[in-house]
C-alpha cells in the first residue's frame, strides 16, 4: 500500500463524491501532518504481522503486507496483527478440586496461530485482543471445570498428564466452532500449587501410598523369583529326566544288542552242535553200519589170529595148546575149515568119478 492507500480510504465515503474544497482540505491536512508529525502518516507492518485498519472506529475490510505504508493521521487507525505462532501466557489460575481443596496453576502456555485469511472476521467479531476470549478467559473456565469434576489426587498426579491434551482439545473445539481462524497447537500446563498444609498431608499419603507400592512390588519380585526357580527347577528336573531317559533308552538298546547277540551266537553254538552231534551220530551209524558188514567169522579169525600173532609173552605148560585150541573161534575156524575140505573132496570125488 503506498500513496494511493490515503486517497484510496478518502474515497470511501458514504456520498461517493467529494467537492474541491474537501480535497484540498485533506490535502492540507496530510502535507501539514507529514511535516508535522512523519510518524502519523508513514508506518510499517513487522514481518510476520499484517496490517489492520479502522476509520473512525470502524473496520475496514482489508489488510496489508509487512512493510512501509501510508495513512491518513488522527483519521485511519492502524494496528499490527501477529499470524505467525505465538505463545500467551496465562498465570494465576486458582480452582478447586471435588474435595473442596484450593489449588493454583501458576502458568499456562498456549501455543496458537491466527490464519491470515481469517484475520478480518476475527477482529470483526473479537476485536484485536481476541486472545482474551479465546485464550486467557477460556483456559480459566476449562481448568475450573476439570478441576471441579477430579480429586487432588487426580488432578496433582493420576491424570496430570492428560490436562495438556484435554485443554487443547475443548480450547480448539470452541475455536473452531467460533473463532475458525485461531489455531491452538499446544498446551503447555505446570504443576498446580497445593496449600501447605494440604500438601503436608499429601506427602504423608504418598509416603505411605509409595512403601504399599514398594512392599508389593517386594511381594511381586519375590514371587517372580520364587517362580522363577521353580520353573527352573521343573526345566532342570524335565533335563535330568530327559538326560536319564535317554540313558535308560541307550542301556536298554546296548542290551537288547547285547541279548540278541548272545542269541545269535547261542544259535549259532547249538546248530554247530546239532551239525557235530548229526555228523558224529551219523559216523557212529556208518560206523556201525560197516562193522556190521565186516563182523564175519573169517574177519573175526583173522582178528583172532592177528592179535595171537601180535602177542609176544611166552606160555608154558602143558595146557597151552588147549589154551589156544578150545578157542571159540578157532574151534569154529577149524570147523569152517573142515567143512570146506570136506567139500572140495567131495567136489573132487565126483569129478573123478565123472
Amino acid at each position: 500500500m503506498g500513496l494511493v492507500e490515503g486517497c484510496s480510504i478518502l474515497s470511501n465515503t458514504p456520498d461517493g463524491n467529494m467537492t474541491p474544497v474537501i480535497v484540498a482540505f485533506s490535502v492540507f491536512i496530510a502535507i501539514a501532518a507529514l511535516i508535522m508529525f512523519p510518524s502519523s502518516l508513514v508506518h510499517q507492518v513487522p514481518e510476520g504481522h499484517v496490517g489492520a485498519y479502522w476509520r473512525g472506529g470502524a473496520l475496514l475490510n482489508f489488510i496489508t503486507e509487512p512493510g512501509f505504508h501510508l495513512k491518513l493521521p488522527f483519521i485511519t487507525h492502524y494496528e499490527p496483527v501477529q499470524v505467525t505462532l505465538q505463545t500467551d501466557q496465562v498465570k494465576d489460575i486458582p480452582c478447586g478440586t471435588k474435595g473442596c481443596v484450593m489449588v493454583t496453576f501458576e502458568k499456562i502456555e498456549v501455543v496458537n496461530r491466527l490464519r491470515k485469511d481469517y484475520v478480518y472476521d476475527t477482529l470483526l467479531n473479537y476485536g484485536v485482543d481476541y486472545d482474551n476470549a479465546w485464550i486467557y478467559d477460556k483456559i480459566h473456565h476449562e481448568i475450573n471445570q476439570f478441576c471441579s469434576s477430579h480429586s487432588l489426587q487426580q488432578v496433582d498426579i493420576d491424570i496430570f498428564d492428560q490436562i495438556d491434551e484435554r485443554m487443547k482439545e475443548a480450547l480448539q473445539a470452541d475455536c473452531t466452532r467460533y473463532a475458525p481462524g485461531i489455531e491452538i497447537i499446544s498446551v503447555r500446563v505446570t504443576k498446580p500449587k497445593i496449600p501447605a498444609s494440604v500438601r503436608r498431608n499429601f506427602e504423608q499419603m504418598e509416603e505411605e501410598r509409595t512403601k504399599v507400592l514398594i512392599a508389593i512390588e517386594k511381594q511381586r519380585v519375590a514371587e517372580k523369583e520364587a517362580e522363577t526357580k521353580k520353573i527352573m527347577a521343573i526345566s532342570e528336573a524335565e533335563k535330568n529326566a530327559n538326560v536319564s531317559k535317554i540313558l535308560m533308552q541307550q542301556k536298554l538298546t546296548e542290551k537288547d544288542s547285547s541279548r540278541r547277540e548272545a542269541d545269535i551266537e547261542n544259535q549259532m553254538y547249538l546248530d554247530r552242535q546239532k551239525s557235530l552231534a548229526d555228523a558224529d551220530y551219523y559216523r557212529v551209524l556208518k560206523e556201525a553200519e560197516a562193522n556190521k558188514l565186516k563182523l564175519t567169522p573169517e574177519f573175526l579169525e583173522l582178528k583172532f589170529i592177528d592179535a595171537i600173532a601180535h602177542n609176544t609173552k611166552m606160555f608154558f605148560g602143558d595146557k597151552v595148546p588147549n589154551m589156544v585150541l578150545d578157542q571159540r573161534l578157532l574151534g569154529n575156524f577149524l570147523d569152517h575149515s573142515t567143512k570146506d575140505k570136506s567139500s572140495d573132496g567131495n567136489l573132487e570125488m565126483a569129478t573123478t568119478d565123472t
